[in-house]
């Protein structure tokens, strides 16, 4: 594919992270008499939560079914932080043999106050035509303190790693010790059959699962969420209103591609119909040593002349002029509050 020059220096951008998001979502797969559930996952480089200077970018991947060995693979030879749900298919990822080393576990915060919001939700129960008193009172407890975790996390977004790591030590870690007595002590009084306390179960059900919702009191890198592998995900979503199934693998493989190139384009602030328009008229015309100039895109409107370098911060890539690298701190910073 003619592309594929720069999809590899998305990849290798990507994975030269030591901090990941990942997710996945379900893609329809055409196959006989219907259609199988397929599905993509995203691999997310996005360090403007600590003020990291490299420019965020999303890697797809494609795969027919939701083993584990597909993120075995996608994340082979990779070693750092996955920030992810607890989906049982990244364990392997996480086994003190693997090679070269393991890779560590950092849960999401959004999920775990999930299930508790769904027990506490006043407004769905109404729209459900359910009573709105009928919300469990420790399902409430619960969300209001983590909702807590939320706000403070809030006010540090965008802060270097060791200011956060300070603020999250005096604020967050005698909140979240206070949560753990609370949720242990509500627990022991429920019957495993209680829906809250399988709300609880999420957070504690295996000897590791509260270590990794709570790593991110020791490391300024790590997020409260996982939001912005959601986030680069709702493409995905909305695609398949469209597209409705992927016609093949090679076709879901395809698909993986672009939305790789897309999603990125759009994490930097660049229209990626104008880039890629961009990219494919100048491509033939380039060697390949300057391929990493195609991550330059330079637009004219009516307003307005744009110059977007998604190189700005990508180690042994062309650095761009100072004004150019003005440019890109700025566009970061307007995006600094948005990021999660």
């Amino acid at each position: 594919m003619a592309l594929q020059p720069i999809h590899a220096l998305i990849e290798r951008h990507v994975l030269a992270a030591k901090r990941l998001h990942g997710d996945d979502t379900t893609v329809p797969l055409l196959a006989c008499g219907g259609t199988r559930t397929a599905r993509l996952w995203a691999y997310v480089r996005d360090d403007r939560p600590f003020a990291g200077p490299a420019p965020p970018a999303a890697l797809f991947r494609f795969s027919p079914d939701r083993e584990k060995t597909h993120p075995n693979r996608h994340l082979a030879g990779w070693q750092g932080t996955l920030q992810a749900d607890a989906y049982g298919g990244y364990n392997d990822l996480y086994r003190d043999d693997r090679e070269p080393g393991p890779v560590i576990s950092a849960l999401c915060w959004a999920h775990g106050r999930r299930k508790f919001f769904e027990l506490a939700d006043i407004a769905g129960n109404v729209r459900k035509g359910k009573p709105a008193h009928q919300i469990s009172p420790v399902a409430l407890e619960a969300v209001k303190r983590i909702d807590v975790l939320f706000d403070i996390e809030r006010g540090i977004n965008g802060l270097d790693a060791a200011t956060r790591i300070e603020v999250r030590q005096r604020l967050c870690a005698p909140l979240v010790a206070s949560l753990h007595d609370w949720l242990r002590h509500q627990r022991a009084q429920m019957s495993r059959h209680n829906p809250v306390a399988k709300a609880i179960d999420y957070l504690f059900d295996k000897q590791e699962r509260w270590p990794a919702f709570t790593r991110f009191l020791d490391d300024g890198r790590i997020c409260l969420s996982n939001n912005a592998a959601e986030r680069s995900l709702r493409g995905v979503a909305l695609g398949r209103k469209s597209w409705l199934f992927a016609g093949s693998e090679r076709g879901g493989h395809r698909a993986a591609f672009i939305y790789t190139l897309i999603v990125t384009a759009k994490m930097n602030d660049i229209d990626p119909q104008a880039w890629l328009a961009d990219v494919l008229a100048r491509l033939t015309n380039i060697p390949v040593s300057r391929v990493q100039e195609l991550l330059t895109l330079e637009l004219e409107d009516s307003t307005r002349k744009r110059q977007s370098r998604m190189t700005a911060a990508f180690p042994g890539w062309l650095r761009p002029p100072a004004a150019h690298m003005s440019h890109f701190s700025t566009c970061r910073e307007n995006h600094v509050k948005s990021v999660g």
